[in-house]
């Protein structure tokens, strides 16, 4: 017996093509949501293209002003850079693509030379406890900070029951000497202390070994390295003046992607040392500053830290 086959109703044959273009449809949005995800991921700037953007790009050194003659510091001995500041330098330059110091070339920087350094171009970065102030941050960038100190002042051991105090410090009788182009000694002229202005603090170590000086000041990471250098000749006063100093890496204000790859990179130390993890601030400190001003000191978080895509990450940190 033969069947004859049924007609298809008049409207189950616009079913199937209305289905696929529904399905057709969901499928593009879908795919477009996925794209915007892409485009926002993408959006975010690498590493790479910052250091394109820099001007030291294509160079085959970098070139990094530090201090040469202050203890735990910065130091030239032997023709060997050691110190937290010369540590927080190559590891940073490392992270930049010149690691080892021979793609480094450290320039020897006086306190007051730092700003015109920069901006004359001799080098690319200074990492010389270089405080950042409002006045300096409309002639230089900064990124940072990397440390936080205050200004003391040190004594030779005889005068220690003598100058205690910030009145003490005033009495027109003791000579006090600073280095030229230091906040300290912008804040101890607004106190009207008789200051002695040199080119570095080493020669202030220099003059409270000969007797031309009765005291000294700078930061507390300076003094910490001369009292390490001559133990029992010296001492740090506990005389709080002016406030906290946040050290930062000075960076040319013509190069804001190079300042935006030291922030990005101090960064990524201080998010190890928070998570818990071995960070590079924390092995240069450990290894110099750490024993003389205790292990309780941790990196402070680093200000106005871009978002980058870096070299070894497939996407932005979360």
């Amino acid at each position: 017996m033969s069947v004859t086959p049924r007609a298809p109703r008049a409207g189950a044959s616009r079913l199937r093509p209305i289905a696929t273009t529904v399905a057709v449809v969901l499928t593009l949005a879908l795919a477009g949501m996925a794209g915007c995800d892409g485009d926002k991921e993408s959006a975010l700037p690498s590493v790479q293209e910052k250091l394109e953007e820099s001007q030291i790009y294509g160079r085959d050194k970098i070139k990094i002003g530090v201090a040469t003659f202050e203890p735990l510091m910065g130091v030239l001995q032997n023709g060997v850079y050691s110190g937290f500041d010369i540590e927080i330098a190559r590891y940073i330059a490392a992270s930049l693509g010149y690691d080892g110091d021979q793609n480094i070339e450290f320039v020897a920087l006086a306190t007051e030379d730092r700003i015109p350094a920069l901006q004359g171009g001799q080098v690319d970065l200074v990492v010389a406890s270089f405080s950042i102030t409002e006045e300096r941050s409309k002639l230089v960038s900064f990124a940072g900070p990397y440390f936080i100190t205050t200004q003391e002042v040190m004594v030779p051991v005889a005068l220690r029951n003598d100058i205690r105090t910030l009145e003490d410090l005033q009495n027109p009788e003791y000579r006090v000497c600073v280095s030229g182009g230091s906040t300290t000694e912008a804040e101890l002229k607004r106190r009207d202390v008789n200051l002695l202005v040199v080119k570095t603090v080493r020669e202030c170590l220099e003059g409270l070994q000969s007797g031309d000086f009765q005291a000294m000041s700078s930061d507390e990471t300076i003094l910490a390295g001369f009292l390490s250098e001559y133990p029992g000749e010296f001492e740090i006063v506990d005389m709080p003046f002016g406030t906290s100093e946040q050290l930062g890496v000075g960076v040319p204000i013509s190069d804001p992607a190079l300042r935006d790859l030291v922030a990005y990179f101090l960064d990524k130390s201080y998010q190890a040392g928070r998570d818990g993890e071995s960070s590079p601030w924390l092995v240069a400190y450990n290894r110099t500053l750490g024993p003389w001003l205790g292990p309780d000191k941790v990196q402070p978080p680093p200000l106005n830290v871009p978002e980058l895509v870096d070299f070894d990450d497939k996407a932005p940190r979360g």
